[in-house]
């Protein structure tokens, strides 16, 4: 099986910053435009910037919600990134009720209790379990967010971790080989580069 980490490329991601990162982790990375290409990647990033509509819309117009489905059944280790990690989930709320990929059980709810959204900046974590992607982290890294909206697990024991925003909101999952963050590791220094080396290094 090929190594290689594909970005999934669906129009809506911030794929040069998260090629950038992989590059400087010393990972063969490429861009999947296509959904033959899937079949060329051991591997996947799921990013995403915007909203949950237009980017579902999109992927399965692309058919890529048949392949990402295929690769996590086939055991490949999927990384979903902001938007991508909202994708995962059965549903989002966001501007009415869509259908998620359904590969992680729970919704997508709008941040409530403070007077700033988006939620935008540096904000620090604090873990839940172990999870191999935060393998080698200190406690409570920050990292990078931006979003106005956020994971509500139906099954809290695949929340890896949490942050403080008007409460504790749920930021990060993990379930079997699918990995899921809302914040940018790409754009969170040493600790978002320990993040994504992490997970280039899965076995």
């Amino acid at each position: 099986m090929s190594d290689k980490i594909g970005i999934i490329n669906y129009g809506l991601g911030n794929l040069a910053s998260v090629k950038k990162a992989l590059d400087f982790c010393g990972f063969e990375s490429g861009f999947i435009t296509r959904g033959e290409e899937f079949a060329d990647f051991g591997r996947y990033i799921l990013p995403g910037v915007g909203a949950f509509r237009d980017a579902i819309d999109v992927i399965r117009e692309k058919g890529f919600d048949g392949e990402i489905k295929k690769a996590v059944r086939d055991g490949k280790y999927l990384l979903g990134i902001c938007l991508g990690l909202q994708l995962l989930f059965d549903k989002s709320l966001e501007n009415g009720e869509f259908e998620g990929l359904g590969l992680l059980g729970g919704e997508v709810v709008r941040i409530e209790g403070v007077l700033k959204v988006p939620h935008m900046g540096w904000n620090s974590l604090e873990f839940k379990g172990d999870c191999p992607l935060f393998e080698g982290l200190p406690p409570n890294p920050c990292v990078y967010f931006v979003h106005s909206y956020h994971m509500n697990a139906s099954d809290k024991s695949i929340v890896s971790a949490v942050c403080d925003y008007g409460g504790k909101i749920e930021v990060a999952a993990r379930k079997d080989n699918i990995f899921a963050v809302q914040f940018h590791p790409e754009k969170s220094g040493e600790d978002g580069v320990k993040m994504l080396k992490n997970f280039g290094n899965l076995l």
